[in-house]
């Protein structure tokens, strides 16, 4: 009988009870803040977790990286998301650890009505630093473009400015928004508006532009021909706790690695693994 059972178990079956056995005993909340690309793979992680240890409940909230790192050392939450590595100030000054679970791109966006396909690096940098401001100049209609961008703890706009705007500034008439969900909204709801956003983001609601002839996807992503990439960051305060340890190991595991490609991003093993 136990032979049947064990021939007539699947494989999801299996990672299933595996997840449970990581979880049997624990209870309590482990509270998530910070970067905003990180909310789809938390709130997915969440509502299985919950469906097999229901005294495990995850909460989850935005704010940005630089929101997630202050609330984490101030112990507010549990665990700090960031689009950025930790600096080493803020290892030192918080005692933090850090754990890079994936890897993700940042899409330039606009709107699907929008008939500019493709730019280079150098008319990015000119429409952001306010040196081309009309759609005409770029093979668009002739309108005004609308700039979308996140605040300075933004993890997003970290890599946005530094691997893709270089040097240039922001013009000060961007538009700051808070999310990468609020700037997918500033842009799907203006025809002139261009953003940038995690690729997890980009669905039907905004058109992603193809950058220096290279399509902003997870495999132009995952080999490097895409340039603007980072990786995703959990953090604690410390060494995890019990709960925290098993969200990790859950994380890290084969649904996991689902989970993370579900939102969009490339998984990448645990260190050590």
């Amino acid at each position: 009988l136990f032979f049947s059972l064990m021939t007539w178990l699947t494989p999801s079956l299996a990672a299933d009870a595996a997840t449970v056995a990581r979880f049997k005993g624990l209870e309590g909340t482990l509270n998530f803040a910070g970067g905003t690309a990180h909310i789809p793979v938390v709130q997915d992680c969440a509502k299985r977790i919950r469906s097999y240890n229901p005294k495990v409940r995850i909460t989850v909230a935005g704010g940005g990286s630089g929101v997630g790192v202050q609330k984490l050392g101030e112990g507010l939450v549990d665990i700090g998301s960031t689009g950025r590595p930790l600096s080493q100030a803020e290892i030192e000054r918080y005692g933090l650890r850090t754990f890079p679970f994936a890897i993700d791109g940042v899409a330039i966006v606009v709107n699907p009505a929008n008939p500019v396909k493709a730019l280079t690096a150098s008319q990015v940098q000119a429409i952001y630093s306010g040196k081309v401001s009309n759609w005409k100049e770029l093979g668009g209609k002739d309108h005004a473009i609308d700039l979308v961008t996140r605040d300075e703890a933004s993890g997003t706009r970290e890599v946005f400015a530094s691997k893709l705007l270089k040097e240039a500034q922001i013009a000060a008439t961007a538009s700051i928004v808070p999310s990468n969900g609020a700037v997918k909204t500033a842009v799907a709801r203006d025809p002139n508006a261009i953003g940038y956003v995690s690729i997890g983001h980009v669905d039907a609601s905004v058109k992603a532009i193809v950058l220096d002839g290279i399509a902003p996807t997870q495999i132009a992503a995952r080999d490097g021909s895409y340039p603007v990439t980072r990786n995703l960051y959990f953090n604690t305060k410390g060494e995890p706790s019990p709960l925290a340890l098993a969200f990790f190991d859950y994380l890290y595991g084969p649904e996991g690695a689902k989970i993370i490609a579900k939102a969009g991003y490339i998984a990448i093993p645990r260190k050590g693994q």
